[in-house]
């Protein structure tokens, strides 16, 4: 009779590959956080528009983790949850740091109650993205896939970065926008924790054959890009933003007509019997 030695459960590892672009994602908010804290502590040139740009690094990387880990075949919970927290430090906290060393510390010069309202601005943005993360981890597998729920999270982080990025670019420095800012970011977050729902671009066509003139439009981003990059991510963000809002309102006009309607059409069918 031999002795039959317990098996060893096997170690549970993760994946490599896509949690290395999730890694990469989290550094540059990370950064991206330095980078404002140096250019408010030390005047340092271009160090929000540098803040600004890692911001985008950072959803970009983000934007292909997900897709690498399917084509892959390497999701997992893990992965999951590692990047829900790597997009709350690089599109929650990074663009709230950001915004709030590059224009909201200077409401302080306006009193202390008008200081409160500049920190609590940039917070009130941070909670709403952590709001917003965990909403969509929990409603992931039940709702529309062809739209989000409120505004995407690197979608607000880059309305609010590109227009760090436009200001700097046009030599108005933060002070100047002090009272802008507030409603920058005040709109952004509400708009993510809102229920306006925004087209997802992920029933887009998932081969090469494409219609011409999505070449054709392509083609001119990329010519716009070129001329003028902070401008144009700005324009594409407020568009994106805004279309939210206009495809909701639409959708519940569409629903009031056709309420409107049934109600006239039964009460016509009710005449008709009397």
């Amino acid at each position: 009779m031999t002795d039959t030695l317990p098996r060893k459960p096997p170690r549970r590892g993760i994946y490599l590959l896509p949690n290395l672009f999730t890694t990469g994602a989290l550094f540059a908010g990370f950064y991206a956080i330095v980078a404002a804290i140096l250019g408010a502590v030390t005047g340092a040139d271009d160090a929000f528009k540098n803040a600004a740009i890692a911001v985008f690094v950072a959803a970009l990387l983000d934007g292909m983790d997900g897709r690498v880990a399917r084509l892959t075949g390497t999701q997992s919970e893990f992965g999951v949850q590692y990047d829900s927290l790597s997009d709350l430090i690089s599109f929650g906290l990074a663009p709230s740091l950001v915004m709030y060393t590059w224009s909201l510390q200077y409401l302080r010069d306006y009193g202390p109650v008008w200081s409160k309202v500049g920190w609590c601005a940039a917070f009130l943005y941070a909670a709403c993205a952590a709001l917003r993360l965990a909403r969509f981890n929990t409603q992931v597998g039940v709702i529309d896939k062809r739209y989000f729920q409120g505004l995407a999270s690197p979608a607000a982080a880059g309305l609010c970065m590109s227009f760090v990025w436009t200001m700097e670019n046009f030599g108005i420095d933060g002070r100047w926008m002090v009272w802008v800012t507030p409603v920058v970011a005040v709109v952004a977050g509400l708009l993510m924790v809102s229920r306006v729902r925004y087209f997802s671009f992920k029933t887009l066509p998932k081969n090469d054959r494409v219609p011409f003139v999505w070449i054709f439009l392509a083609v001119l981003i990329l010519i716009a890009l070129t001329i003028n990059t902070a401008l144009v991510l700005l324009a594409l963000a407020t568009v994106y933003a805004s279309s939210g809002v206009v495809l909701t309102l639409w959708g519940l006009r569409s629903r009031a007509s056709r309420r409107r309607l049934r109600m006239e059409r039964r009460r016509s069918s009710q005449a008709v019997h009397q």
